[in-house]
């Protein structure tokens, strides 16, 4: 497949490196050209917890997506196809991120874990788009899966692994641009019962101030990545995205959701890892478009101000709910990778409540209630 190519060969194609202002609506573009051949031809194709707070969380999911990791055993290892393709992802999602902001500060450390495999973590910072953001690629091994990983499936407990995978939280600066959050993983676990491996991953939307535009855009977008592999698929991410993006102590969303699945391993590896391909091209879709139109918009203090405040919410989430920084703490990673995706500044304020009809009251009553955001677009 030719998608499959620029994560494969990488030297096949080059990327032009633009000199801002860049639209990447321009349509004379050598990189738009690039990508618009890639999707052309693409076009055919179909497309962890520990802690007593996040396991009463997992409780309320539903079991809807993913086999029984037990019948899933392979004779051989497909993690270094998988990580190949990570890597060509990672590089990907940046070139997309460069194409669209060239003065962000980008620091680039490869780590290495004591206990087995390391990462490459892609740092940006200070741009004139994005504020603070990351793409971290990740590959560890471990003789023993942290409760992180085991919280569903107590059958794998303490069974030796890798995991691997793309994590990205970008924060733009601008409070009318939203912040967006991705991550596709693969585990793989030796067990009595042969090897057992599977997929989890997807993407959402925080924004600070709404555009119904941008939200059924990323919901199309993520139904479009969804529709090859059934027709019943995004429902199910959307409704389990809608339950885990969700602060319980806070009784509201982190954001208008998207998708998100774990324990995936539906029809076999080959359908599986599609999907998981899928999914990495629909964020980059889904994502910077968002940015593009947004990023400019007019703003002032009391919407910095606002924007710093429901950042307080995501913090929130990431320490006290999010999977993967919590595998990542506990299986001993790269703290100040697993800690990338935090926001540069926050706040929080006691007690505190936007006024009725304002623009900040919006997005509660109307972007952060449960809906069906294509339900007329079928």
């Amino acid at each position: 497949m030719v998608f499959d190519a620029i994560f494969k060969e990488p030297s096949i194609i080059s990327y032009a490196q633009p000199s801002r202002p860049v639209s990447r609506s321009n349509p004379e573009h050598p990189h738009i050209q690039i990508v618009k051949e890639l999707r052309k031809h693409a076009s055919a194709e179909a497309m962890v917890l520990q802690t007593k707070a996040e396991a009463e969380h997992l409780s309320r999911l539903p079991e809807c997506v993913g086999k029984s990791i037990s019948a899933n055993g392979m004779e051989e290892s497909k993690s270094e196809e998988v990580a190949t393709f990570l890597q060509q992802l990672q590089d990907h999602i940046g070139e997309e991120a460069r194409a669209l902001d060239d003065t962000y500060e980008l620091r680039e450390d490869s780590w290495e874990r004591p206990e087995g495999g390391g990462g490459r973590t892609r740092a940006m910072a200070d741009g004139k788009v994005f504020e603070k953001g990351g793409v971290n690629f990740s590959d560890v091994r471990g003789d023993s899966l942290p409760a992180s990983a085991t919280a569903r499936k107590p059958e794998l407990a303490g069974a030796p692994f890798r995991a691997m995978g793309v994590s990205v939280v970008i924060h733009p600066g601008n409070p009318f641009a939203p912040t967006s959050h991705f991550n596709v993983r693969y585990f793989e676990a030796e067990t009595e019962k042969g090897r057992q491996w599977w997929f989890g991953g997807g993407f959402d939307l925080t924004p600070y101030y709404g555009f119904e535009e941008d939200v059924i855009h990323w919901h199309e977008t993520a139904r479009s990545v969804c529709e090859p592999y059934g027709e019943d698929l995004y429902p199910r991410l959307k409704k389990w995205c809608d339950e885990y993006f969700f602060l319980k102590h806070r009784n509201e969303p982190r954001g208008v959701g998207g998708i998100f699945f774990d324990d995936f391993a539906e029809g076999g590896f080959e359908n599986a890892f599609a999907f998981v391909r899928n999914v990495g091209r629909g964020y980059i879709d889904a994502y910077f478009p968002i940015v593009e139109r947004r990023w400019e918009h007019p703003d002032d203090m009391n919407h910095k101000e606002f924007q710093l405040y429901r950042r307080g919410r995501y913090v929130e989430f990431n320490l006290v709910y999010d999977r993967g920084t919590l595998f990542g703490l506990q299986s001993e990673g790269r703290t100040e990778s697993i800690l990338m995706s935090l926001p540069p500044e926050v706040s929080w304020r006691y007690d505190w409540h936007p006024e009725a009809g304002s623009e900040e009251a919006r997005l509660y009553d109307y972007f952060l209630q449960p809906r069906d955001w294509l339900a007329d677009k079928a």
